[in-house]
């Protein structure tokens, strides 16, 4: 794949990953081998995320069409050698999140993915794609389980600083681009439709009215946590993958001046 063309993003937007989908791999290993080393390279590069949890959820039985997922990523990274995520100096402390669902994407399972990324000042320092382990009713369940599953580490990062000795007097910010969720954080009364959330509707509101958290509205155009959850056309995902703070750098050796 050394001369393979770069691409300018990583999954097609029209079509989704199904585990039936095309034959079985006569070499198994070799695809399981190539999707762990790219494991390792989210660790500086989180706008490979989401493509390498769709790969990650074939590892026990890859096809023909997920093995055309994965040499998509290398014509990708292939294009894309010098970037990485940027960490600088900040002065601000505050902690922001963006958290973002993709109902009942799973093809096989009807399951939704959740996608959220959490700044330190301006450092994207904790970011994560997975799919929901159990099937929401609608996009407002989905959408709330990703708030949760945010909230919960921000909370773990808040006692991390705290143990720091960095202590957040202010209500750490998670944005959403759903209203049925938002509403849900702020109404006290429990419906039928809800109730397979309650734990997680509980959980949330508690850290709210303890003033640790707020939850605000953001238009789907700025929901940075999309590029987490599925496949973006280029110019969108070139934009969030900015905002995550992946820029491109010149290569140097060690040693030069």
């Amino acid at each position: 794949m050394s001369d393979c063309n770069p691409v300018n993003t990583l999954v097609d937007t029209t079509r989704k990953l199904s585990s039936i989908d095309g034959e079985l791999l006569s070499d198994p290993i070799s695809f399981r081998q190539q999707v762990g080393a790219l494991q390792y390279i989210t660790i500086t590069r989180p706008d490979i995320t989401y493509a390498v949890q769709q790969l990650c959820l074939h590892m026990h039985s890859p096809r023909t069409s997920h093995y055309n997922v994965l040499k998509r990523v290398l014509h990708y990274l292939k294009g894309t050698p010098t970037f990485g995520l940027k960490i600088s100096k900040s002065s601000a402390s505050s902690l922001l999140a963006y958290t973002d669902a993709d109902w009942a994407g799973c093809l096989d399972t009807r399951r939704s993915t959740s996608g959220y990324c959490i700044y330190l000042g301006d450092n994207l320092i904790s970011w994560s794609s997975k799919r929901q382990t159990t099937v929401s009713r609608s996009s407002a369940e989905a959408e709330y389980r990703a708030v949760s599953n945010v909230v919960a580490d921000i909370y773990w990062i808040r006692n991390l600083l705290l143990e720091l000795h960095q202590f957040h007097s202010k209500a750490s910010i998670v944005y959403c681009d759903n209203i049925s969720a938002i509403y849900l954080t702020a109404n006290p009364v429990l419906h039928q439709r809800t109730k397979h959330i309650e734990l997680d509707i509980h959980f949330v509101r508690e850290k709210i009215q303890r003033g640790h958290i707020q939850v605000l509205h953001i238009p789907s155009r700025f929901q940075i946590a999309d590029i987490f959850t599925k496949g973006l056309p280029r110019i969108l995902f070139e934009d969030f993958r900015s905002s995550l703070n992946i820029l491109a750098y010149p290569i140097s050796t060690a040693g030069e001046s």
